[in-house]
């Protein structure tokens, strides 16, 4: 059953200690609360007459989404936001890593005696090799060394399906690999949240739909969904048994509920974004109106969720908005969202109104925050960031290959996607000789590979922990024969139906070319008359084998006549396929060369 909680005063208590070891160097770079109206106060209200405590208290919501188990400060133009400056100039600044986030996340809980710390979804999955390798318990772990105290479920969480979900909430080595140290994994102390997520056959929540955070008599719910379009873009098999149902029907059914059982403050946390008008972080989202600076899914959400929500955190886009939307009565509704991977967090102040027991909505004031990396790390991350490391140093520093230049994953045809396609048809054909192409799905290529030495490995070095974080999701390769007429249908899905409005171009194996006309619109984008597999027109009436990975395989991306695939054999994993190839492919002295990319020749 949903759950009430303490606020968690034993951990509360912990953290404080840590502040007081540190107080010198926590000031360095901290981030003060928001403003609060002056009827209410950040920390422990004051007594009125007769020692009542006063109408209004400032409750501090501390949020961030999409961390991909990037324990590490990520790298790259993933490690960077983009500020937008006084003179309107713009500023890069270095952002991220956990041991940075824990340092601010404790500085900004300084005199808020009242504050939840929530986060949007993502919080694992498509994860850097010190977290993936351990089926991301390394993340829980520092999760729960930042004191998060709930989260919606993301898409990304059932990347390894429901059951792995369940260890992750509580606990328990895993059913394959067994434990990585001497200890039993402890599993999550905060609990996941996903109301519209039903078990297919009994149509009950497969997690707690809400939450309820309670400090004395200020009480407030918390509702999690997760994304309704989840069975498209992770594995069939990882969403097997399980129905998505409709965000806004499902917040507003147990807003109500929340509102039965007399609490009247609720939060939604959605894994379901927006896009914002500017990149940069700090851009005034409401102008020139309120909402104005933000589009997409989260926009069409916030408008129609109960305003019986005070505030909704979202995720998924891995972009950076604190917008105000106004809910269906037309009250303002403070809309969230902090990018991805720990860079930035949102300070949200939520006024509770003790007469209501409701958020005074007026009050409500927000702003995202940079995780800078001129603060002080936290030393207990730290340890844990070296202790996992230490465990995965052997496996991840290992060499696989080498390259000549950077590899990267970018272009509606990319270098990588190429080489990943060529590795996964040479794997096939040890499977199956008579295997005739390969497709890879862009979405699945995580990070380019680069030239520059990430470590001590030297340059032109690929090492495990660099292929994995290329594909770490832990896919199978798989073979199926289709007709050459569904061949043809799976490239016009790149363009068509679901993928229309923003195509997904699969990248193709050497041997298969053909023509993309983007002046054209929808399948017609397709060039059918240009489409040939090794120099030959495609038969719609012949049998081609071809091999994807599980989650393709699964009809995912939109591509379902990749689901209609017939004499299915399953192989090893994708990254065994990758590291294979470039063992196979490459060495110090005879290194490989980035693909030229010109399969897909692209008319605009």
């Amino acid at each position: 059953m949903p759950a009430t909680s303490p606020a968690h005063p034993r951990r509360r208590r912990r953290t404080n200690r840590l502040l007081a070891t540190a107080a010198g160097v926590l000031t360095v770079g901290a981030v003060a609360a928001a403003a609060l109206p002056g009827s209410a106060s950040a920390g422990e209200h004051g007594k009125g007459h007769g020692h009542q405590p006063s109408r209004y208290q400032d409750v501090q919501l501390l949020s961030f989404n999409d961390l991909h188990g990037n324990l590490e400060p990520p790298t790259g133009s993933s490690g960077r936001v983009t500020e937008l400056q006084p003179d309107g100039t713009t500023k890069t600044i270095d952002a991220g890593g956990a041991e940075y986030l824990a340092t601010h996340l404790r500085q900004a809980r300084k005199g808020n005696a009242y504050s939840i710390t929530a986060a949007g979804g993502d919080m694992v999955g498509a994860s850097p090799l010190i977290s993936g390798l351990f089926h991301d318990e390394p993340t829980i772990e520092a999760l729960n060394k930042l004191e998060l105290d709930v989260t919606s479920v993301g898409n990304h969480e059932f990347d390894e399906g429901a059951k792995e979900l369940s260890r992750l909430q509580n606990g328990g080595c895993h059913p394959t690999d067994g434990c990585y140290t001497d200890r039993k994994f402890q599993g999550a102390d905060f609990p996941y949240l996903s109301a519209n997520v039903l078990n297919e056959k009994t149509e009950k929540p497969l997690l707690k739909p809400y939450w309820v955070w309670q400090k004395k008599d200020v009480k407030v719910g918390f509702i999690g969904v997760t994304l309704e379009g989840t069975p498209n873009i992770v594995s069939a098999e990882g969403v097997k048994g399980l129905v998505f149902k409709d965000e806004v029907e499902t917040i507003n059914k147990y807003a109500e509920e929340l509102r039965r059982k007399g609490v009247k403050s609720i939060v939604a946390l959605i894994h379901e974004g927006g896009f914002p008008a500017s990149q940069n972080y700090n851009y005034d989202c409401d102008a020139p109106g309120a909402g104005d600076g933000i589009s997409g899914p989260v926009a069409d959400i916030a408008k129609n969720v109960s305003p019986e929500v005070d505030a909704l955190v979202t995720g998924h886009t891995h972009n950076a908005y604190v917008c105000t939307v106004p809910d269906p009565a037309g009250n303002p509704r403070m809309v969230t969202s902090a990018a991805s991977f720990g860079r930035l967090y949102t300070d949200t102040t939520l006024t509770y109104d003790r007469k209501t027991g409701d958020i005074a909505r007026t009050a409500v004031k927000s702003a995202n925050h940079v995780v800078s990396r001129d603060v002080a790390k936290a030393p207990d991350i730290t340890r844990l960031i070296d202790k996992w490391n230490t465990l995965a140093a052997p496996i991840g520093n290992r060499a696989i290959g080498y390259i000549s230049g950077d590899i990267v994953k970018d272009g509606t045809e990319s270098p990588l996607g190429d080489l990943i396609a060529d590795a996964q048809l040479e794997y096939a054909r040890t499977l199956d000789a008579e295997t005739d192409v390969a497709l890879m799905n862009p979405g699945g290529i995580r990070a380019s590979l680069t030239y520059a030495a990430s470590g001590a490995e030297g340059d032109g070095v690929v090492t495990f922990a660099e292929a994995f974080t290329v594909q770490p999701f832990a896919n199978t390769v798989n073979l199926q024969t289709f007709t050459g007429a569904q061949l043809i249908q799976v490239l016009k899905e790149q363009v068509s139906g679901s993928n229309e409005a923003a195509p997904k171009i699969l990248q193709v194996s050497d041997g298969l070319t053909y023509t993309l006309d983007l002046t054209k619109s929808g399948a017609d984008r397709v060039v059918t008359d240009f489409i040939r597999l090794n120099g030959e027109a495609i038969d719609p009436s012949a049998s081609y084998r071809v091999a994807t990975n599980s989650f393709l395989a699964g009809g995912g991306d939109g591509f379902t006549t990749l689901g209609e695939g017939t004499d299915d054999l399953v192989g090893d994993d994708d990254l065994k396929a990758l590291e294979q190839y470039l063992t196979a492919n490459s060495s110090a002295a005879s290194p490989l060369a980035p693909p030229a990319a010109d399969r897909i020749t692209i008319t605009q």
